[in-house]
């Protein structure tokens, strides 16, 4: 399974699946991050948290637990 934390700078991926669950996933889905979205990295922090990705021409900060929980393609 590969999860948007495996997503290179620059890379686009697909969102295929939510994991987690309650709050966890509420923010995620609250952030626009539903299956079919697409989306590019920007840029990850040197730690790895958090990552900016570009989402429908917005700019989103996802933390490196959220990231995790989100399956891409």
């Amino acid at each position: 399974m590969k999860t948007l934390k495996d997503v290179k700078v620059g890379e686009s991926a697909t969102v295929q699946k939510l994991h987690g669950e309650g709050a966890v996933k509420r923010r995620i889905m609250d952030m626009g991050l539903t299956k079919g979205t697409q989306l590019t990295v920007r840029k990850v922090a040197p730690l790895g948290d958090p990552m900016e990705l570009h989402v429908r021409g917005y700019e989103l900060s996802v933390r490196k637990a959220d990231a995790e929980m989100i399956e891409v393609e």
